[in-house]
């Protein structure tokens, strides 16, 4: 199938020359730039090891302008503790009888359609974290979007009840659900966000997702992109920001499922003093492809950034890791460090990682580096001969190898969450599972 028919096909599905009120002019031009972009090849560097095969040859419609809830949806998402704020979405759509109500949000913090924002808001903010950065699937999310939210936290507020987001594939017919958050964090405000992707049983949605930060000076924003959808589904994904002078921005990722995971993470440093933390922990098994491209672009000087992203991958998947930082001339006193630690417990499982620096200042302290390894047979040995299964040591060398990262999380509600999520994923038996999340003086 050629670029153009591919291009086409997609048009077609989605209804992309139906204009929305989200802010024509922006959706014209990136309708323009998804038309004449050539499609991702084995030839595209950036699309080197991602084949979009499952995206060209799927028939995707548009999914219901008004999807039904089905009965039990909000015990997909459910996380216990997290007394969270939700904004519920179905097959793209909002779901205001599974979200929290907009008009009694805590002080300080604002959650409009973005249809519904200032023209001010949308010609300062919408698509320009992203812009030159968006891949064509960027393009496609900001030319097809349908329905898209602001999220603002006012200046000096200190919101305490994380924003949950929920985006949920229902649909067993091929469809695209487009996500599309607009977060203004103002100077010195705090506030968390928590993008929680899942799906039903039986769903075969492609999500195009994008979220854009926008955290203003001395802001310190927390935000936790999980991706937990089932095996049939699809996922392209983007999340872009820019920080200001003194704020901090903490991110974790963690994918899980889908037939295909694609993420680009581009950090943008615009004032002097900030600090960015991403890190991320990708699982795909069977015949899952996990792959997140993440930029970190150092622009000013005094500031910090910390990555690392560890993989575990089985049976016959493949994943892949792109983390790229980029000094420029005026970045004088840059600290960054990247790191990105593999694990292969399958003969058929594939990593494809490439760190890469490019600076162009000269008093910096920059690091990276990537691993790719297998379950150490010394650690499998110690732990068969103190009477451990071989199931139970795999699965405890596993856990442990990205357990750090959980660990370190700074909302135990997520933490407990994802314990037994994880483990479940090691561990095909579930007492084994529960034996393993047990205490070592209680088992």
């Amino acid at each position: 199938m050629t670029a153009v028919s591919q291009h086409s096909a997609i048009e077609q599905g989605l209804a992309l020359a139906t204009e929305t009120s989200v802010h024509s002019a922006t959706q014209t031009r990136a309708r323009e730039a998804w038309a004449q972009s050539p499609w991702p090849t084995r030839k595209t560097e950036a699309w080197k090891y991602t084949p979009v095969k499952a995206i060209a040859d799927g028939n995707f419609i548009a999914p219901p302008a008004s999807p039904p809830v089905t009965e039990g949806v909000a015990d997909i998402f459910a996380i216990d503790g997290l007394n969270a704020l939700d904004l519920v979405f179905v097959d793209g759509q909002f779901q205001a009888s599974l979200s929290t109500d907009l008009t009694a949000l805590p002080a300080g913090l604002s959650v409009i359609a973005l249809a519904d924002a200032s023209e001010q808001v949308r010609s300062q903010y919408f698509n320009k974290a992203a812009g030159e950065h968006a891949t064509l699937f960027g393009e496609l999310n900001t030319a097809a979007i349908r329905e898209g939210f602001v999220v603002e936290v006012a200046k000096n507020a200190d919101i305490k009840q994380p924003i949950h987001i929920v985006n949920v594939a229902t649909q067993a017919q091929a469809c695209m659900a487009t996500a599309r958050v607009l977060w203004l964090q103002a100077p010195s405000s705090r506030a968390t966000l928590v993008e929680h992707f899942t799906s039903c049983e039986g769903s075969k949605v492609l999500t195009n997702s994008i979220t854009e930060f926008f955290v203003g000076e001395n802001a310190e924003c927390n935000h936790y992109r999980l991706h937990l959808e089932s095996e049939e589904n699809l996922h392209i994904g983007g999340v872009y920001s820019q920080i200001e002078k003194s704020a901090r921005l903490n991110s974790f990722y963690l994918a899980m499922g889908a037939n295909l995971q694609r993420v680009d993470v581009v950090t943008q440093f615009e004032g002097e003093g900030a600090e960015a933390i991403n890190n991320g922990v990708y699982l795909p098994r069977n015949k899952q492809l996990t792959d997140f491209h993440t930029c970190i672009e150092h622009k000013v000087p005094h500031c910090n950034s910390n990555e690392i992203f560890r993989g575990i991958i089985g049976d016959s998947a493949r994943a892949v890791f792109n983390g790229r930082i980029h000094i420029h001339k005026d970045a004088q006193k840059t600290l960054a460090e990247l790191s990105n630690k593999n694990l292969l417990t399958s003969e058929k499982a594939e990593v494809n990682t490439k760190p890469e620096l490019e600076i162009y200042a000269d008093d910096v302290r920059c690091a990276h580096g990537a691993t790719i390894a297998k379950i150490d047979p010394l650690a499998m040995h110690y732990l068969r001969t103190r009477g451990i299964s071989k199931d139970e040591a795999q699965v405890m060398l596993s856990f442990g190898f990205i357990n750090e990262l959980i660990e370190q999380l700074g909302n135990e509600a997520i933490v407990t969450y994802l314990r037994p999520v994880i483990a479940g994923r090691f561990a095909k038996d579930p007492a084994l599972v529960e034996h393993l999340l047990t205490p070592i003086d209680e088992r």
